[in-house]
């Protein structure tokens, strides 16, 4: 059996849950086979979602501080409208014409630098890092790939073979090799530009051309690390040197998670030739896509069509459309700077031997969790204090390659409220 990468799933037979609940897991087990998993060690059973937090069974309300899908908050009254309005009038695929989808590529594109002006859409970040690499070795007719050493971009085939996240028993591709994290050092830049040229050096050494530099810009299964700022742009320079492509994962980093800009490789000052991107683009509807450089999509255009059955339908771009607007409207990339910092500051204000680092930018945070006797990786530790935030009603989890990185991603909408809530009963945890 494959190891479990949710740190904090539940094992049946471990909690004692009420007759209601123990019925529903043997329900869902039985239905729905071993591969699914439930987080926490006692399960949550939610019915009703609507901005920071998620209602149970019995009306109590917890605060999710760890579901970037919903960024905007879940159930956002002007998304649902636009849902529900375009639905009720027509859903269609991107083989007819429609003007919501040509003024969501529009409007979507607009957001980027404007070398990259082109945009396709899918439904998952899946699927469009799939599609990215596919592009990617067709405009530069090579086939390696170097991501990451606990990179996560995905589950289709190629995906999945391009995170080695998943664990052990997803083998890599043939073609990907793996170069560690930036892990937060001062030298970053020229230490990840070794890795990534020896990497490139090991490649040609067996006959291999490189196709692309595919990362995470806050590189978040690594263990979030989106300092020092800039230290991507001698990669890039190097892939590209070497005549592959650089592709930013934005699936999590995207939307104004890092509240600077809309865009985590922005924190980089360097224009990626690939953006994928997904989860919070449709605050909870199914979208997923890409934006690319016109002159790198149309070798692949010449030789292939794309199609997909649901990707960019007109219901999608509607939400998607009403995302951008709320995003722009309600000021949510300069709340994620603002309320970022001051729950970054609330963090590192902690004064507790098992931490040994914050780190974070906008919503999107990290506490790294050790043992206060060794200083080593405290994944153990971390667990505890997810499932005794749990107990209390918050949601987070962990990251890293050891597991013992609290992740944190509140919704944009988060206000200081809500973060006061969080420090209070995480003091009080981390004192026991």
């Amino acid at each position: 059996m494959g190891r479990d990468t949710t740190p904090n799933s539940f094992v049946p037979g471990e909690a004692a849950l009420s007759p209601d609940m123990d019925l529903l897991v043997r329900r869902r087990i039985k239905a729905m086979g071993p591969a699914y998993r439930l987080s926490y060690a006692k399960p949550v059973h939610f019915v009703r979602g609507e901005g920071v937090w998620l209602y149970d069974k019995q009306g109590d309300a917890y605060l999710d501080f760890y579901n970037n899908v919903a960024s905007l908050g879940h159930c956002h009254p002007r998304v649902v409208e636009a849902m529900s309005r375009q639905a009720s009038l027509l859903c269609t695929n991107t083989r007819y014409l429609h003007d919501s989808i040509i003024d969501y590529a529009e409007r979507l594109t607009a957001l980027f630098p404007s070398e990259l002006s082109q945009a396709i859409f899918c439904c998952t970040g899946s699927e469009a890092n799939d599609l990215a690499f596919r592009i990617a070795r067709r405009f530069t007719g090579a086939e390696g790939v170097i991501v990451t050493e606990y990179a996560y971009h995905g589950t289709s085939h190629i995906a999945a073979g391009m995170s080695p996240n998943l664990g052990a028993e997803v083998p890599l591709g043939p073609n990907v090799k793996t170069v560690p994290g930036p892990q937060g050092r001062k030298d970053a830049a020229s230490v990840f530009e070794r890795n990534v040229e020896a990497a490139i050096a090991e490649f040609l050494r067996h006959g291999v051309r490189p196709a692309a530099l595919l990362v995470d810009s806050l590189f978040s299964s690594d263990g979030i690390y989106p300092d020092p700022r800039g230290f991507l742009k001698p990669a890039v320079s190097a892939i590209r040197k070497s005549g592959g492509l650089f592709i930013a994962d934005e699936v999590q980093p995207g939307f104004a998670r890092t509240g600077e800009a809309m865009w985590g490789f922005q924190r980089h000052d360097v224009v990626p030739d690939i953006a994928t991107l997904g989860k919070p683009m449709g605050n909870g509807y199914p979208m997923a896509g890409l934006v690319v450089r016109p002159e790198v999509v149309e070798v692949f255009g010449e030789g292939a069509r794309y199609f997909n059955t649901f990707g960019g339908n007109s219901v999608a771009a509607e939400n998607g459309l009403a995302v951008l607007d709320v995003i722009r409207d309600e000021g949510l990339l300069g709340n994620s700077r603002k309320t970022g910092d001051y729950f970054r500051s609330a963090l590192q204000s902690v004064d507790n031997d098992r931490i040994k680092a914050v780190r974070g930018a906008g919503l999107f945070l990290g506490v790294e969790i050790v043992d206060k006797s060794t200083g080593e990786p405290d994944r153990a530790g971390a667990l505890r204090i997810i499932n005794a935030l749990r107990e209390q009603r918050i949601l987070i989890s962990a990251t890293g390659k050891n597991e013992n990185i609290l992740k944190i991603r509140p919704p944009l909408v988060t206000a200081k409220e809500h973060i006061d809530r969080f420090m209070n009963v995480f003091n009080l945890i981390m004192k026991h």
